[in-house]
């Protein structure tokens, strides 16, 4: 991923290696990192078992909220690609039990679609 691509919000496949290095300490035993997305500083992350969103916070990103989301509670999601005005992408997903969507924004519309093609692979396994 190039630095221009990250500041202006495009989402690039991250390196496995280092995303499971990094989340050591969050997954379980036998669970593995399988995909990856870098949206800036914050990740998308499709484990074996549970989609992992990461929010890298504050200045220095040093408080990190992980939020986690079994597959099986994914009811649905929503892609919208961008327009001739609304330069914006938007992935939306909706998680059993809750009214308001898990809703992520993109500058550009080519790399949602790998996210979704992996929500989809994932959450109808």
């Amino acid at each position: 991923m190039g630095i221009l691509d990250g500041l202006m919000g495009n989402a690039s496949e991250a390196d496995l290696n280092a995303v499971a290095k990094d989340l050591e300490k969050i997954v379980t035993e036998g669970e593995r990192v399988e995909k990856a997305f870098k949206i800036i500083r914050d990740l998308i992350v499709f484990t074996n078992k549970r989609l992992i969103l990461i929010d890298k916070q504050g200045m220095t990103g040093k408080k990190v909220e992980y939020h986690s989301v079994p597959y099986r509670s994914v009811t649905h999601y929503s892609v919208e690609t961008a327009g001739t005005f609304d330069m914006d992408a938007e992935l939306k997903i909706y998680i059993s039990s809750t009214v308001q969507p898990i809703s992520k924004q993109f500058r550009k519309d080519n790399s949602i679609y790998d996210i979704q093609r992996a929500l989809a692979t994932y959450v109808n396994a």
